[in-house]
């Protein structure tokens, strides 16, 4: 059975090529559609392809990532402008039945002079996998829900390298952000993680909240070293009103 990440790829790239066998990488019969602008199960997806392809789409993916029944990816997409996006996929029986994505227009570099998708790529410390996704979940629940903002340096490294296109390198950028949009304009507020996931020394932490007053969910994928949050990427994405949703799952 094809390993998960390449029956991702295989699905996702189908968007450029048009090759009709990527669809076979989905069960119809059992597709779940977290993105609420794109129809449920297989008439969804042709729709949403069709509209993609007329934009001269492209696909590159950067970093993709496996844990247990699921594969997520960290993509850039071309679809007439530039998109950073998180897809996350689970699979049974070798076919994917749940999608979830998080996609903001491309932006930067940033004060530090990185861009979105740069940085780094490899995946190490399979064994700390559980460990670093408890220290993740730990870190979004206390300091970025519970806004603990005293306890940042307990998880996150002086030498942060910081890929958000609004903040520059290194803790103190964080915690002044943090305290500033917790409590300032444009208002930042994460109310809930819904899932992370994890592969060695990277997690994606998918969560939901508001920005400036906008229902928005927050995806932040970093990479821990010797149990710290060292690099950090993310999307923010505006969760469309109940009444324009195309289908009744959620954006979670």
């Amino acid at each position: 059975m094809a390993k998960k990440k390449e029956l991702l790829k295989k699905l996702l790239k189908g968007i450029e090529t048009g090759d009709a066998e990527a669809a076979a990488v989905v069960n119809e019969a059992r597709y779940i559609q977290h993105n609420p602008q794109t129809h449920e199960g297989s008439e969804g997806l042709a729709v949403l392809f069709a509209r993609l392809a007329k934009t001269n789409p492209k696909v590159t993916f950067i970093r993709v990532f496996e844990d247990g029944d699921f594969a997520f990816a960290h993509n850039e997409y071309d679809f007439s402008s530039l998109r950073a996006a998180f897809e996350v996929f689970r699979f049974e029986d070798g076919k994917a039945v749940e999608h979830w994505d998080n996609i903001q227009p491309l932006k930067g570099p940033n004060p530090s002079g990185r861009g979105m998708l740069d940085g780094s790529t490899e995946i190490a410390d399979l064994e700390k996998t559980e460990a670093n996704r408890n220290l993740v979940r730990s870190f979004a629940e206390e300091v970025l829900v519970e806004r603990r903002i005293d306890l940042i340096g307990k998880y996150v490294s002086a030498r942060l390298v910081q890929h958000n296109p609004d903040l520059a390198d290194g803790i103190d950028a964080l915690r002044n952000a943090l305290e500033a949009t917790f409590n300032g304009a444009p208002n930042l507020r994460y109310d809930k993680v819904h899932r992370v996931l994890a592969e060695g020394n990277f997690v994606l932490c998918m969560s939901e909240g508001f920005r400036a007053g906008v229902h928005s969910s927050f995806y932040d994928l970093f990479r821990l070293d010797d149990g710290m949050l060292v690099e950090h990427w993310d999307t923010i994405e505006a969760i469309a009103p109940r009444s324009e949703w195309k289908n009744d799952n959620g954006k979670f």
